[in-house]
């Protein structure tokens, strides 16, 4: 149930992003989510998109270094502590979060977080225990 997540490294100079997002409109993909965490020299551009093949393959054949990872999205009730609720059953379930961010849609009042933990099996034995799951790729037009 993990989507494919594609960190793509950028030096940090300005347009570098535009650049990334000009040859993926280019390609016609669309993106469902996108995190950048930067550093003194480079950033970390992840990418959640319609279509990771072919994202992957141009931003390949472009030059750019990437690799793509899985990663997991929940549905969360986009409310206060919509998030929290979620965030508190991984705590008590002592799952670490690497890292989380959000997908850039919502439908009939739930929100999607995408999340790179530390034991997947355990993440979602856990969300079912909660009758939550992850949500599935197609669920979300992803493929």
């Amino acid at each position: 149930m993990h989507i494919n997540q594609i960190s793509v490294f950028l030096e940090n100079r300005t347009g570098g992003l535009a650049e990334v997002t000009r040859l993926l409109a280019a390609n016609n993909i669309n993106l469902r989510a996108l995190s950048i965490a930067e550093t003194a020299d480079y950033g970390v551009l992840r990418l959640i998109t319609d279509d990771s093949e072919r994202a992957s393959a141009a931003l390949l054949a472009n030059g750019n270094i990437l690799s793509v990872n899985p990663v997991m999205a929940v549905a969360v009730p986009d409310k206060p502590a919509g998030l929290n609720e979620l965030l508190e059953i991984l705590a008590e379930g002592d799952i670490a979060i690497e890292y989380m961010y959000s997908l850039l849609t919502q439908q009939n009042g739930t929100a999607y977080m995408v999340f790179r933990i530390s034991d997947e099996d355990k993440f979602v034995k856990l969300l079912g225990e909660h009758n939550m799951k992850p949500v599935c790729p197609n669920e979300l037009n992803i493929k």
